[in-house]
């Protein structure tokens, strides 16, 4: 029980990821009930464009003057790809049967994958990601690495903007008063269009941030890297209450730490032995999602309209 601290805090670090990731997802099932199941890859190119930006600076360019332009690299490309999906894959079938722009997400985030895979030079492979010039630290028995330190601080940043974003801006109130009832509130004289592309902004530059995290914390990038990563960040957001943005992050943090404390101590138990280990790690969050469904379809935290954004 003496590594309990470590995968606790192993886990908190994933799950802060996986909360950055959910919150896009949930935005804009919130708005206009599409569950965007390209996302992931919206997640992977922010990475991919961070790295982008990486590669054209100077050689000898500090970290600490790298990794701002990095993000903003990150967040202009995943937003782009973010808004330009709305725009041209999504808008078209908003009348449409909800099937059709499902089938469409999935044939989206495969066809992103395959772009970054033939057009970026050596896609193919883990691409290294530069590393911020600090740690690891130490506190009691819990080793933080500084990828670690920058995806909480990232994760808690963003998501206290949000909240204030949603709660005390015009925009945001007429985000929630277009999850409430696009309708009634195109009526009142909201562009609900223009709400839409705003969530999916939004839901971009954090897949960018959590993108830029991933390589921080992994120390490479890989063309499907959103794929696993985007369906364990929908399972948050199903866990927290899809539509909720607190309810994202909480399903994303649960979800980060029992993974962990799965892949931790499952074979420890007698009988089984099997079924511990990083092999199984997406096993036992898939089989959360699967116990929360069945005792809980409404996630930890439910659907409150006023939060949905």
């Amino acid at each position: 029980m003496n590594t309990l601290p470590q995968q606790l805090a192993n886990g908190l670090f994933l799950g802060s990821m996986y909360g950055l990731i959910a919150i896009g997802y949930t935005m804009v099932y919130g708005i206009v009930q599409l569950i965007n199941f390209a996302h992931g890859e919206i997640f992977m190119t922010g990475g991919f464009g961070a790295l982008s930006v990486y590669i054209w600076l100077p050689g000898n360019t500090s970290m600490w003057l790298a990794l701002p332009l990095m993000l903003a690299g990150g967040a202009v490309v995943a937003v782009l790809v973010a808004v330009g999906a709305e725009r041209f894959a999504y808008r078209p079938l908003r009348g449409a049967p909800r099937l059709a722009p499902l089938i469409t997400a999935i044939g989206l985030s495969l066809a992103l994958q395959q772009a970054v895979f033939n057009w970026y030079p050596d896609a193919k492979t883990d691409r290294v990601f530069p590393q911020l010039p600090f740690g690891p630290y130490h506190i009691g028995s819990v080793r933080i690495q500084s990828g670690d330190i920058f995806l909480v601080v990232a994760a808690i940043l963003c998501m206290t903007a949000l909240a204030f974003f949603v709660r005390l801006s015009r925009t945001g109130r007429a985000m929630q008063a277009t999850a409430q009832d696009p309708d009634t509130a195109q009526l009142m004289g909201i562009d609900t269009n223009r709400i839409i592309v705003i969530a999916f902004a939004i839901g971009g530059l954090f897949a960018a941030v959590a993108g830029v995290a991933y390589g921080l914390k992994y120390g490479s990038v890989k063309y499907d890297m959103g794929f696993q990563a985007g369906l364990k960040a929908f399972t948050a957001a199903v866990l927290g209450g899809i539509g909720n943005i607190y309810g994202a992050m909480l399903g994303g943090l649960v979800l980060g730490v029992a993974e962990a404390m799965a892949t931790a101590y499952i074979a420890d138990i007698p009988g089984m032995e099997q079924l511990g280990g990083q092999g199984w790690a997406s096993v036992w969050a898939f089989v959360l999602l699967i116990l929360v469904l069945l005792f809980r379809p409404q996630g930890l935290l439910g659907e409150r309209v006023a939060d949905r954004a």
